[in-house]
């Protein structure tokens, strides 16, 4: 079973996240908002993917708030860990900004929230984790 790691720290977007991965793409899924409890899943290699919300309000990592950004930026830039596919999900989806926070982080994919689409978004993931195998 391919396991998700969300962070996100919405309540209602992480257990919509939640939800859809496990019960339409038979993931098995944690929720976070922690950055350190990431790099210990991602450590460990317990993630196939992970899903960042961009703008992650209560996060924070060695001692000062970070976002989704700077996150993926940390996860991609640290090579004892092992490459996992990071796709960024965010409200503020304006025009070009799919392509700047994707280029600025690093990240593999992005998406838009609220997600309208569900058997999309659950369809667009595995694609993630098929080009990731």
């Amino acid at each position: 079973m391919k396991r998700v790691l969300v962070v996100e720290d919405d309540p209602h977007n992480a257990l919509l996240f939640k939800k859809l991965l496990e019960r339409r793409g038979g993931f098995a899924v944690e929720v976070t908002e922690s950055a350190p409890r990431v790099f210990e899943i991602v450590r460990a290699g317990e993630a196939d993917l992970l899903i960042l919300d961009v703008s992650l309000v209560n996060t924070t990592w060695e001692g000062r708030a970070i976002n989704g950004i700077e996150l993926c930026q940390l996860l991609k830039r640290d090579e004892t860990i092992p490459r996992v596919p990071i796709v960024l999900a965010t409200a503020h989806a304006m025009r070009g900004d799919a392509e700047n926070f994707v280029e600025s982080s690093g990240a593999d994919g992005y998406v838009s929230k609220p997600i309208l689409d569900h058997a999309g978004f659950v369809t667009e993931m595995q694609k993630m984790l098929d080009e990731a195998a």
